[in-house]
């Protein structure tokens, strides 16, 4: 059964728009979120989840997950003050959208504090598709080989990879993890489209992705 990228891939949500964060494993190439659901620092690494994720930045929203979820951001900060804070609301605006999953909250206030207009219209429907399927995001996820590209005072671009390899659905009414197996399927390209807002944060304005991609096997 194949695990979709965390942007969910649906007609109603466009036919090559993907919602951004979690998806896992991978099969055969049908375009449903994870595990079958109708409906994507400062070192080298960074490791989050409740006990370990450092305190928001002010005005940010605190982003408490399950202890079940965890990420790994490999990617290095650039020296850039610009690129790094593109990396740093990028990383939140990940880990938001599965805050919203675990909520069970189409319109979590996290998350639509890091996107906007499309690509926050495709999360709400992503996160609406686990609601119904009484489902969250469990396991741990990697993010690798980022490349950031800041254009004047407000416009940036970041394309990464992720590894959904150990990432799986989790069903709340039996607790049931939904497990794949690891395929090229499960490594998937991201390219984001940002804007530095009024409130100084980077959010994310569109979001494309590409399962299977090989710039992101290892």
């Amino acid at each position: 059964m194949t695990r979709p990228s965390r942007l969910l891939t649906t007609a109603a949500a466009g036919a090559t728009a993907a919602l951004l964060l979690a998806g896992c494993g991978g099969g055969g190439g049908d375009e449903k979120p994870k595990g079958g659901i109708a409906g994507a620092d400062t070192g080298r690494t960074a490791t989050a989840s409740p006990s370990a994720s450092a305190p928001p930045a002010p005005g940010r929203p605190k982003i408490d997950l399950p202890s079940d979820l965890s990420y790994t951001f490999d990617w290095s900060k650039t020296g850039e003050a610009a690129k790094d804070a593109v990396l740093a609301d990028s990383e939140e605006s990940i880990k938001a959208v599965d805050l919203a999953i675990a909520n069970q909250d189409p319109m979590d206030k996290a998350y639509r504090f890091y996107y906007e207009g499309e690509a926050a219209a495709q999360i709400q429907q992503y996160v609406q598709a686990y609601v119904k399927a009484k489902a969250r995001t469990t396991g741990h996820y990697r993010y690798y080989d980022p490349v950031v590209d800041v254009t004047g005072s407000d416009q940036a671009s970041l394309v990464y990879c992720e590894d959904q390899g150990k990432a799986y659905d989790l069903y709340l009414k039996t607790n049931k993890v939904d497990k794949t197996a690891v395929t090229k399927n499960s490594y998937v390209l991201y390219s984001s489209k940002l804007r530095k807002n009024e409130k100084g944060v980077w959010a994310v304005e569109k979001l494309m992705s590409v399962r299977g991609s090989a710039k992101c096997q290892p």
